[in-house]
């Protein structure tokens, strides 16, 4: 019941997805509920930023991970979840793109109401892996970054950009992506 919440509370699109690759074992699947995420909120914390993470997970809803490792259809799979995700309708806006060895990476964000984002997702393809991701919920980005080191999803790691980006004034683009990678 929870997992049909979860997907019902997603865009259509992105459930359908993810519903149509569920039950093949060659993916690997991670189902994060609501329930889950309010327990992390009982834990004791130690620092302040640590407190940070854990407010900004307790107005989480769900997390979806869909990923295929070791494949040769990875780049099939990123045209077919692009291709199904919604953002000529403006349903999803692009909020950055990271393109890394040969592994394309996206990020959008689905706002409930002007400045509040109610889902995030991130679609990552290469020439042998697939990952589709789907945060829901009440999203804070500056630290959705920390969560995903905490809980070691990888991918979130890149949305630290974005903050720093923030920071210094710039747009978010793909040569700024580029820029900070020779950085790093």
């Amino acid at each position: 019941m929870v997992i049909s919440f979860a997907a019902q509370a997603q865009g259509d699109a992105i459930a359908k997805f993810f519903n149509k690759y569920q039950d093949d074992d060659s993916f690997t699947q991670v189902t994060v509920s609501s329930k889950m995420f309010s327990l992390f909120t009982n834990m004791e914390v130690k620092n302040a930023e640590d407190q940070e993470v854990l407010n900004a997970i307790s107005k989480l809803k769900g997390l979806r991970i869909l990923a295929k490792e070791n494949t040769s259809d990875a780049k099939g799979l990123y045209k077919e979840a692009m291709g199904m995700l919604p953002v000529r309708e403006k349903e999803y806006e692009e909020l950055m793109s990271v393109r890394d060895n040969n592994k394309d990476m996206k990020f959008f964000i689905k706002e409930t109401k002007p400045g509040t984002i109610g889902e995030l997702v991130m679609i990552a393809g290469g020439n042998e892996d697939f990952a589709m991701l789907s945060l829901f919920g009440e999203i804070d980005l500056k630290q959705i970054s920390k969560i995903g080191s905490k809980m070691d999803i990888d991918g979130l790691n890149h949305l630290k950009r974005l903050d720093r980006d923030h920071r210094d004034g710039k747009e978010n683009s793909k040569d700024n992506a580029k820029e900070k990678k020779n950085d790093e």
